[in-house]
């Protein structure tokens, strides 16, 4: 879908589709009626009052034009209430405008910048959130299926119209930086979604080779168990897929010493080793990357960005199998760092390759340290699908992710990390456990597990095993893969 920004009268445009809005509560016709002629005005008064124009966020209404306007449809779509309008209500109801157009078959859209008139937004961020709703709205998965009940129809522009010709500047910088982010984010999304025999460790390392050499970064692959991996090996070793560690490096400061790492966890399929997982949705455990797909995504974008910040992303891959060669419950195993690991559950394997590709990260300079993973189901119970959650040792940054995932729509909740989740991970015969063997406060105790690897680091966790994957689609987020947390870590990274 090619994305314009256009400087005209919204009655004079010609397109298939032409999206306006409406507030929930308004009781006379607004921007709506301002593009439309009287017998239009009136139909849209009479949808209103009827209720089939109620202004409800995402609820959307086609009006046929017959000639009335160069459009030949309109469709008006809620905003919801307006004193709980913000960005991420513009995203929603973008997605749900371009969904009604591709239902529509509608081949150019045009659409107002919801919010960047009475909206009182900034002209900027509102038509990258337009942008950001609408390309992320009409995500699909392509898939491996060759028969097809109905071929996926794909629209082909998306037009922003604005008539004030002192806006057209931010807002063509807005809907560029929307296009390039939503677009990396639902390339992760294709990265989660793939099929674990298709998306295997040696198949994302050379992606990501790919993605490094087309963006001009540094690129280094590692073989764990050669570089004394030892906790990385030890969640591999189970598996005929060999594991691969990753690091992709950006230089926008060159002059700077100051270094953010981006840690992704890649855990390409987990069975849960040998203490395995229930088999009930076991097939969704190919989502155990999701973390990992975000960091490359995330990196894809630097070249085009150009932050002038230096960052390292760190990619431990493998997968999670139970075999013969598998580490077992009990088993004690070494680490980069030097610290010994008691393995008391198998399936908290996460934690493990994040403790040497951290490891590696501070090795290389690390300054900073922000580690995204499906880390434990207890963040699910805790959380659900709605919230991500944090976890650090330094504040100030912690309190910086939470605001870029605020700006961008990607709800984010603080839990704590305690001194007693640090006492529950004490082994009598290693360093550390790599779980507590009560299962209470497992997103804090995992958080407590990595902290005995960054030490001084700053550094912020942020578990997504409740965000990364959908049940069932919602707004502009998928059924499967969402993308989580593409669109925080750029908000972080460029501003």
């Amino acid at each position: 879908m090619k994305i314009r920004v256009e400087c005209a009268s919204l009655a004079d445009l010609k397109c298939d589709l032409l999206v306006v809005d409406q507030f929930e509560g308004v009781k006379k016709p607004g921007g709506a009626a301002g593009v439309a002629d009287k017998a239009l005005k009136g139909l849209i008064s009479k949808l209103m009052h009827d209720g089939e124009l109620s202004g409800k966020i995402g609820k959307t209404t086609v009006i046929h034009c017959h000639g009335r306007m160069k459009a030949d449809k309109v469709v008006v779509v809620g905003l919801g209430k307006r004193e709980k309008f913000d960005l991420e209500a513009v995203r929603t109801a973008a997605a749900a405008a371009i969904k009604m157009a591709r239902e529509a078959k509608a081949k150019t859209v045009a659409t107002i910048i919801h919010g960047a008139g009475i909206g009182g937004l900034d002209p900027e961020e509102a038509a990258k959130a337009v942008v950001e709703g609408s390309v992320l709205g009409v995500y699909q998965f392509s898939g491996y299926a060759k028969e097809k009940e109905e071929p996926d129809f794909k629209i082909e522009s998306l037009i922003l119209v604005e008539c004030d010709k002192e806006k057209m500047r931010s807002i063509q910088q807005g809907a560029q930086l929307g296009l390039i982010i939503a677009e990396a984010e639902n390339h992760a999304r294709d990265l989660v979604n793939e099929p674990s025999n298709k998306m295997t460790p040696t198949a994302f390392a050379k992606l990501a080779e790919k993605i490094a050499r087309i963006n001009k970064l540094k690129f280094t692959s590692l073989d764990p168990k050669a570089a004394g991996m030892g906790s990385l090996w030890a969640v591999a070793k189970g598996s005929d897929e060999p594991p691969r560690l990753i690091a992709l490096e950006y230089k926008g400061n060159p002059g700077s010493k100051e270094k953010i790492a981006l840690v992704g966890k890649g855990i390409t399929f987990d069975s849960g080793g040998i203490s395995l997982k229930p088999s009930a949705k076991m097939a969704e455990m190919k989502t155990d990357m999701a973390g990992a797909a975000a960091v490359l995504g995330t990196m894809s974008l630097l070249s085009d960005l150009k932050p002038k910040k230096n960052v390292i992303a760190v990619i431990p891959l493998t997968e999670n199998m139970p075999s013969g060669h598998a580490t077992k419950p009990g088993d004690v195993v070494s680490s980069l760092s030097g610290l010994t690991i008691e393995v008391v559950n198998t399936d908290a394997e996460g934690r493990m390759i994040l403790a040497d590709a951290i490891t590696y990260a501070i090795e290389k300079g690390a300054t900073r340290i922000i580690d995204i993973a499906t880390l434990t189901g207890g963040c699910i119970t805790a959380l659900g699908d709605a919230a991500s959650g944090v976890i650090g040792n330094d504040q100030a940054l912690i309190d910086q992710i939470l605001a870029a995932g605020n700006q961008s729509g990607q709800k984010m909740w603080q839990l704590p990390l305690y001194d007693e989740y640090k006492e529950s991970l004490k082994s009598e015969i290693a360093d550390i456990k790599n779980t507590g063997e009560t299962g209470k406060a497992s997103p804090s105790t995992g958080g407590a597990f990595l902290a005995k690897f960054v030490g001084d680091v700053p550094w912020v966790h942020i578990d997504i095993a409740g965000t990364a994957h959908l049940d069932k689609e919602r707004g502009y987020l998928p059924q499967g893969a969402t993308g989580v947390p593409v669109r925080t870590l750029i908000e972080f990274l460029n501003y």
